[in-house]
């Protein structure tokens, strides 16, 4: 009978368990406690998207957790939620101005037309809370690596946040994985 590990989907308030099969076939039998970063770059839901976005060119990250003054995890924020913002206000502007486009300038630039400068500023001071995603794939220390990237593919994430008694203790990328698979190999 192959092995159960519970993964949690977090939504909102509401815990729910899934359950996932572990699919190793030949993966080395690692948990996520052995290649998870623990220096996790956080978000509160009160930041701005300016802010988020100066943490993920920092720290050269695609996303990050947001949690509250107690690391319980809310949400996450990635570059898809931001771009999908952009695009929506891009598309606002499109259908006034055809020929207006919110890329072709850097955002804190000094932007010269007042429509494009309004949905610049608009952006940079959407705060986290209002795009973050809420329905976020967690995991334990004690997971097996295989069935958290058996989650990850079928659920098209690349961070999973890692969870012990509610409290955000490290996160999984895709990129971590990987890399465990030839960290050893040398």
């Amino acid at each position: 009978m192959p092995f159960l590990k519970k993964i949690q989907l977090l939504s909102g308030d509401n815990h729910n368990e899934y359950n996932c099969k572990d699919i190793s076939c030949g993966m080395v039998k690692l948990h996520v406690r052995d290649i998870m970063t623990t220096q996790v770059v956080t978000l509160r839901e009160t930041d701005t998207v300016k802010q988020a976005t100066v943490q993920f060119a920092l720290h050269n990250i695609s996303g990050a957790p947001v949690v509250d003054d107690g690391k319980h995890l809310i949400g996450i924020l990635s570059e898809t939620d931001i771009l999908e913002l952009v695009i929506k206000y891009q598309d606002q502007l499109h259908i006034e101005h055809p020929s207006l486009y919110m890329l072709e300038s850097p955002m804190d630039d000094t932007i010269s037309d007042e429509d494009v400068k309004k949905a610049s500023d608009a952006i940079s001071k959407t705060l986290v809370k209002d795009i973050m995603t809420r329905t976020v794939l967690s995991t334990t220390p004690d997971a097996m690596i295989a069935d958290v990237t058996q989650e990850m593919i079928k659920m098209n994430v690349n961070r999973v946040p890692v969870l012990e008694k509610g409290i955000l203790v490290g996160i999984i990328s895709r990129g971590d994985i990987i890399f465990s698979i030839y960290k050893k190999k040398r």
